[in-house]
């Protein structure tokens, strides 16, 4: 099962970028830039890595940023973020970023894309490795900042997909970025929003998400096994769940491994990603062999989790085409009615 999982095809369709950024880059980082860390260890760091719901992961995520500062080091945090992703099998990625978080401490929004972009075309032609940009507002900032920024990636559409919503979700439903992100669906770019595990009022959110933005994608959206009308309308307009069974763990202190079949049961086009990798300490491969060694996934069960996502990757047809190919000559060689 390890081997299948190594050499599995794959997408990855919820990462953040800055949670890729591994303790021993953080504290490289920190000394070029001249930025004071409590911790000067990678174990003292990851030993800080202690949150156990939403609010006090992203007291250390938000944390751990301020060491990026020029283009040089978005680009390193991209292209080794590329790098691990490669080496799993990725083979398509679609990468969160969040410009806000870095603008509000004065860096530019050209230096923080220009640096990822550089990082996106030399994994294309070192690694093979395709990608796009999904540029996510944080929900516990204002609307009107939301729409400044949409406006400043207007110079940079080419190079980014979509838009999302991620951070705080409490007293921040979707409907408080209704205008921006129609603005957004009207530039062209395509819509996605988290809808964390267990969060106060998670149910409104995701029908606001379905009925009032009408994205494209869900991120988590875990709690819609809670109401039929909601499941049924996932699998009817194949809105598509990008889920982190290890993040999960954290925050809800289970995999919900549970939930997950549930979903592919109903027919939900639920995904397997990483979420925040190094803050987690776990990327894809790991997530996958979570699923199968504490939930009993078969080969069969990973076979359509990664078909589900390269079937709601935002990609051409033909590109997409082209990577269900690989995924259904991959698997051929392996007997998919083998429980383990």
């Amino acid at each position: 099962m390890h081997q299948f999982i190594a050499g599995l095809p794959k997408a990855e369709l919820h990462v953040h970028l800055e949670g890729t950024l591994e303790p021993e880059h953080c504290l490289a980082l920190a000394q070029r830039n001249g930025i004071s860390l409590e911790h000067k260890t990678p174990e003292s760091l990851i030993r800080s890595y202690d949150f156990c719901d939403l609010s006090s992961f992203l007291k250390v995520y938000y944390s751990g940023i301020r060491v990026l500062v020029t283009e040089q080091d978005f680009f390193e945090l991209a292209f080794r973020y590329f790098q691990r992703a490669a080496s799993d099998g990725v083979v398509y990625v679609e990468v969160f970023f969040d410009p806000q978080a870095h603008t509000m401490r004065g860096i530019p929004f050209d230096v923080i894309i220009q640096g990822i972009h550089r990082a996106q075309c030399e994994a294309r032609t070192a690694l093979g490795l395709e990608s796009n940009l999904i540029m996510c507002f944080l929900r516990d900032q204002s609307a009107e900042s939301a729409s400044e920024h949409l406006t400043m990636s207007m110079p940079f559409n080419d190079w980014i997909v979509g838009v999302g919503l991620d951070s705080d979700e409490k007293n921040n439903p979707p409907s408080k970025f209704a205008k921006v992100f129609s603005d957004a669906r009207d530039q062209g770019y395509q819509l996605t929003m988290h809808c964390d595990v267990n969060q106060v009022n998670t149910l409104d959110h995701i029908r606001e998400c379905l009925d009032l933005i009408k994205v494209d994608r869900i991120d988590h959206g875990l709690n819609c096994l809670e109401d039929d009308q909601l499941c049924s309308a996932l699998v009817e307009r194949g809105i598509g769940l990008t889920i982190c069974p290890v993040s999960n763990r954290f925050v809800v202190q289970s995999l919900t491994s549970d939930a997950i079949r549930s979903l592919l049961q109903k027919g939900v086009k639920v995904t397997v990603n990483s979420d925040d990798p190094a803050y987690f300490r776990a990327y894809i491969n790991e997530n996958l062999m979570a699923l199968i060694d504490e939930g009993g996934f078969t080969k069969e069960d990973i076979k359509r989790l990664m078909t589900n996502a390269f079937e709601i990757a935002w990609l051409p047809g033909r590109l997409k085409a082209k990577y269900l190919q690989q995924l259904e000559q991959y698997t051929a060689k392996y007997a998919l009615t083998d429980c383990h």
